[in-house]
């Protein structure tokens, strides 16, 4: 069995930055996919950053350049580093965590943790 919390969400002001971390515990595979998603108010939930066992990383348009995702300094963490932040980044952000060695959706990931909320002011 797999755990995943998430920690570091708050309210920030736009442009602002903010680092969140998803910290696993239980029996791994060799190969997993560690993906972040968020669920902002009224929509469903979207893929933002994934990172794979081997170091590649994968983000969508929305948010390239301005997230990354990254082994944390803490073992056994994630971390997505969030700048330049719009309001439109607000939501709830959930960790995932899949076996195998390609991101995929949603509907694809094994584990899910409780999520941590971000804000954006304007």
């Amino acid at each position: 069995q797999v755990q995943l919390v998430e920690s570091g969400g708050d309210l920030v002001q736009a442009g602002g930055s903010l680092k969140l971390s998803c910290a696993a515990s239980g029996v791994f595979h060799e190969n997993y996919v560690i993906g972040w998603f968020r669920r902002a108010p009224g929509k469903e939930r979207e893929g933002i950053a994934c990172i794979i066992t081997d170091g590649r990383t994968f983000y969508p348009d929305s948010v390239k350049g301005r997230f990354t995702v990254s082994p944390g300094s803490v073992k056994n963490t994630v971390d997505l580093q969030m700048t330049n932040l719009e309001p439109e980044d607000k939501g709830m952000y959930f960790c995932s965590a899949a076996w195998g060695d390609i991101c995929v959706g949603v509907g694809g990931m094994h584990y899910w943790g409780k999520g941590t909320q971000v804000t954006v002011s304007s």
